[in-house]
């Protein structure tokens, strides 16, 4: 973030009177050199023009060269120094250090123009600190996720290979390399979905949608694990027409509903509403499952997270962060209220219902 709307800079008056004052100064000695030499009884006047004009010159050269000595110094202290340790820090920023840091030659509130750029790349330099440990953070994540089904589909490969195995260890093992290959595939898609809408490369494409069927359809695909797990659903829909995007809002239902599915135990309860408020419309997806503690939802939506490591193996910790992407780019907000061991309740907000739907 530029720092100049907070600092002065620009036009100085103490630097522009003092400009004047030194131009006046030259020109005033000059005058009183030209009226000393003419009131000087022994020069002849007629005679003498000359040698007038000769000595004004002198004298003219003579004050243009100090001024050119004063302006050297001013510029070397003023503007070369400055422009020496902006330059100096630059390349460290291009070399890849940003723990630069340039303290300004001014207090605050009287900085000039160059004051302004240093506290500026003070700002750039933080910003891509973090950026260079976040990027560093998400390629040992994204490492550490690759190496473990990476891992899983190699043994089991291997184990493939013998030719005495009985069926039911060979259809095992074929699962499981299966479930491997859904984990990479999985991972790969959301790494690829994320980069995108961080990007924007994914644009929405907004359309007048029936809200109350999109969540229905996001229900109904994971109808299969609900009954596999024998866990109660309570579904309360109210008809909801909303201006939108379906596929983000497939991302944000689909993720949340597969949470909820894969952290509740067999025979526990999810619940999924949908009301409207005003023009916003709220859908609220919860559970009974393990829960999260307040210092775990403060950061259940940053990248490759995982709140429960028990259930690794089932996520990569990535769909949260897509939720939270997606929702803030149809400007919306995603809440969570949580208690250990009791369960959790996730509450999106959209705006944008259309009451003549």
């Amino acid at each position: 973030m530029s720092m100049g709307g907070k600092k002065k800079s620009g036009f100085s008056v103490a630097g522009a009177v003092g400009f004047f004052v030194l131009v006046a100064l030259i020109i005033q000695i000059a005058i009183l050199v030209y009226d000393y030499i003419i009131e000087r009884p022994e020069i002849n006047k007629a005679e003498s023009t000359g040698l007038i004009a000769v000595l004004m010159l002198i004298i003219v050269l003579a004050l243009a060269a100090f001024c050119t000595v004063v302006d050297i110094i001013r510029r070397k202290i003023m503007v070369d120094r400055p422009v020496a340790r902006i330059l100096a820090a630059t390349e460290q920023i291009a070399s890849g250090d940003f723990g630069v840091r340039l303290t300004p030659n001014h207090a605050y509130g009287k900085y000039d123009g160059f004051d302004v750029i240093m506290e500026n790349l003070n700002v750039m330099a933080a910003e891509l600190g973090k950026s260079e440990i976040l990027k560093a953070d998400f390629i040992s994540n994204v490492s550490h996720e690759l190496k473990t089904p990476l891992a899983v589909i190699q043994n089991y490969a291997m184990l493939l290979q013998e030719t005495d195995m009985e069926e039911k260890d060979r259809q095992r093992y074929a699962k499981s390399l299966g479930d491997a290959a859904r984990r990479l595939t999985d991972l790969i898609t959301n790494i690829l979905k994320l980069n995108k809408l961080e990007h924007q490369e994914i644009k929405p494409e907004f359309e007048v949608l029936d809200l109350t069927e999109c969540v229905a359809q996001a229900i109904l695909q994971y109808e299969e694990q609900i009954e596999k797990k024998g866990l109660e659903l309570d579904c309360d829909l109210a008809d909801v027409t909303l201006h939108s995007c379906r596929s983000y809002l497939d991302i944000v239902f689909c993720n949340l509903l597969s949470n909820a599915v894969k952290f509740t135990e067999q025979g526990g309860r999810i619940g999924v509403s949908l009301h409207q408020r005003g023009n916003e419309a709220v859908i609220t997806v919860s559970d009974t499952g393990c829960g999260i503690s307040p210092e775990v939802g403060a950061r259940i939506f940053e990248k490759f997270y995982q709140a429960d490591t028990s259930h690794a193996s089932e996520g990569n910790g990535l769909g949260l962060a897509l939720v939270k992407k997606v929702i803030d780019l149809l400007g919306g907000e995603i809440s969570v209220k949580s208690e250990l061991h009791k369960g959790s309740t996730f509450t999106v907000v959209l705006k944008g219902v259309r009451d003549d739907g």
